[in-house]
């Protein structure tokens, strides 16, 4: 009772700081117009979209003449065609919540307000966390800032494991297949394991840390050797993707990850989930799936469910490494008006006080280092033990490329990964077939 009365006063406390805010740079207050801006966003599980529209509410209340309009339409997958619709026939939206891979597609197609010049001159971006900027930057410019942030992580219900008699949990590929397989109870319906079945974002995300922690890079240019010659011959990474040339999928750290996926579906100890839905907690919160590759948006989803539920570090075969993911908010082109009164929201969406509500509501890592030394999210980590893996492992978070190539980089790996689920195909050839594809996409 007492701590939940203290968690009360807290964000009674954060709420009145976001009332009271007043966000850097402004716009001068008349009485003769009220500039209405538009949202468009992804926020899911559910309850995280409640806590997106209280905290767009308080940002109206405190800005009279700047009015935002949150509208969720839909996951990322299903954003793309209405945000390329809406960009061609001039019916944008002025602010985009969405993964920083869409970043070179939108510069592509000049649709993007570039950030750097108001965002160097604000105290806002020494705030920032610098492991950040990757996801914010293309060819010199700064195209977005960071909305919230988080990383993959295997989640898992101790209960499930107390049954089975595991004590270790798992820290290396060799130790997940031999709890996958403990977990497996056909009797019972219950696997070790849920796998994502689809060729979709959501499946290259989730498995982009074994193809990491196998060794593998999506680019040379992400190696180190690999990165000094493209510079040496001052061609960036963008452009080397461009063209194709420096794409590698079909590298041993992919096979690798590959063959661990397909050797889970071999030993039985893993279900696939509906196609391009596995980011459903469905048969985890049933107790049919022990351990669900996620990230800690689900916390209060889970949190509200009531079931035992902990977090494992992404399991390591080379090195550490788990994907670094979350929204970025872009500024879409639109009038001078509208995009200084977008940035006035940016700076709102970027100050310590909203970015601790935010993880507070939704689970999110704070991307304002302020917030997360602040007394309020210091109580909820104490709280939430769980978020000090994810705060832990965040320094081996990876960023999936930015550059106007990445989607066609991401299409020919879920149709590898896909295949392999299914028994299509062998990791080396279905690797192989969509580097293939992806070697005429680009030169071309």
């Amino acid at each position: 009772m007492g701590q939940r009365l203290l968690k009360s006063l807290f964000l009674g406390w954060l709420s009145l700081c976001l009332f009271t805010l007043t966000a850097c740079g402004s716009l001068p207050v008349t009485a003769s117009s009220v500039t209405h801006l538009t949202l468009w966003h992804g926020v899911n599980p559910p309850p995280n979209r409640d806590v997106l529209q209280r905290l767009v509410e308080q940002f109206n209340q405190t800005h009279p003449q700047i009015q935002v309009e949150s509208l969720y339409v839909g996951q990322g997958d299903q954003q793309m065609p209405k945000i390329l619709a809406a960009i061609v026939g001039n019916a944008a939206p002025d602010l985009l919540w969405q993964a920083p891979t869409i970043t070179g597609q939108l510069v592509d197609l000049e649709a993007l307000y570039p950030l750097e010049t108001w965002l160097d001159a604000s105290p806002l971006k020494e705030q920032l966390d610098p492991s950040l900027l990757e996801s914010m930057q293309l060819e010199g410019h700064t195209w977005s800032v960071p909305f919230g942030t988080n990383n993959v992580g295997l989640f898992y219900r101790p209960s499930l494991f107390k049954a089975a008699g595991i004590t270790t949990l798992p820290k290396t590929w060799a130790d997940l297949r031999q709890v996958a397989k403990q977990l497996t109870i056909p009797a019972q319906n219950q696997h070790g394991m849920l796998l994502p079945l689809g060729k979709g974002e959501w499946t290259v995300f989730t498995w982009l840390p074994f193809m990491w922690s196998g060794g593998g890079e999506l680019t040379a240019a992400d190696s180190s050797l690999a990165g000094s010659a493209a510079l040496s011959s001052g061609r960036t990474e963008a452009e080397s993707a461009r063209s194709g040339s420096e794409v590698q999928i079909a590298n041993p750290g992919a096979i690798a990850a590959l063959s661990l996926w397909r050797d889970l579906i071999a030993d039985g100890s893993v279900v696939l989930s509906s196609p391009e839905r596995g980011y459903e907690l469905d048969g985890f919160l049933a107790g049919k799936v022990a351990m669900q590759l996620t990230g800690p948006w689900t916390l209060a989803q889970l949190d509200a469910t009531k079931v035992d539920y902990g977090v494992i570090p992404m399991p390591t075969q080379v090195r550490q490494a788990t994907s670094t993911g979350g929204e970025n908010l872009f500024v879409l082109k639109s009038t001078p008006q509208r995009q200084q009164a977008a940035l006035v929201f940016a700076a709102y969406v970027l100050s310590e006080a909203f970015q601790t509500e935010w993880a507070l509501g939704t689970g999110y890592l704070p991307v304002n280092l302020r917030s997360r030394r602040s007394p309020a999210y210091l109580h909820y980590v104490a709280q939430q033990p769980v978020v000090s893996v994810f705060l832990d492992q965040a320094q081996y978070g990876r960023s999936r490329p930015i550059f106007p190539g990445y989607n066609r980089i991401s299409d020919s790996l879920g149709r590898a990964i896909e295949a392999v689920l299914l028994g299509k195909a062998t990791p080396e050839a279905a690797l192989a077939t969509a580097q293939q594809r992806l070697d005429l996409i680009l030169q071309r």
